[in-house]
């Protein structure tokens, strides 16, 4: 199939893909958002449940701690691009509520090719990969978060990523370690700024 040449044409595709089994259970896809050609496009694994309804990146929680985190390490997500490597989002059903899943290795590389899309329709300057997800689907191999977190990596096409935690990752932490993760959360950003 070719690259699609736009995000609407994206957003069309990845609509209608069945290339794993989350997309038949998703409200919609989930494509990236934000400024053209930006600095920065940052990663993460997959929309949640308010992304998966609202039809929008980073929209709930772990959005909310994002936006903060940036706007404390000087960087207005205005100007970033937002996305994540898998397009739909997986969920196991408990009750009524929707619980998050991580996809699969093979559910990630089944969208892999949509982000690439994404990565050439934008163009960013250099990328922030948040959580392990991100980082394989932007390097093409496993590499370990926290002993890489903070540091720049560069991929085959020369573009850096930056490694960090995904956002969620704060949310689930014990409470009286948040404050100090968020803070640490905040350097690695301020590392892209």
């Amino acid at each position: 199939m070719r690259a699609a040449g736009s995000l609407k044409v994206l957003k069309a595709r990845t609509m209608a893909c069945r290339e794993c089994p989350i997309g038949e259970y998703a409200t919609q896809s989930v494509i990236g958002e934000g400024a053209a050609r930006p600095r920065l496009m940052l990663v993460g694994e997959q929309p949640g449940d308010q992304e998966d309804v609202q039809g929008h990146p980073f929209v709930g929680p772990a959005g909310k701690l994002l936006d903060r985190a940036l706007a404390q390490a000087g960087i207005d997500r205005g100007e970033c691009f937002v996305s994540n490597a898998v397009k739909h989002f997986k969920f196991e059903l408990r009750g009524k509520r929707r619980i998050h899943k991580t996809p699969t290795q093979r559910e990630a590389a089944a969208c892999h090719h949509w982000l690439e899309d994404e990565i050439a329709i934008v163009q960013p300057g250099a990328l922030v990969a948040l959580g392990a997800t991100a980082v394989r689907s932007l390097m093409g191999r496993a590499v370990p978060v926290l002993a890489n977190r903070g540091q720049w990596l560069d991929r085959e096409d020369g573009r850096r990523v930056l490694i960090t935690l995904h956002p969620s990752a704060l949310l689930r932490g014990p409470p009286q370690d948040r404050e100090a993760a968020f803070a640490a959360f905040v350097a690695d950003l301020s590392k892209a700024a």
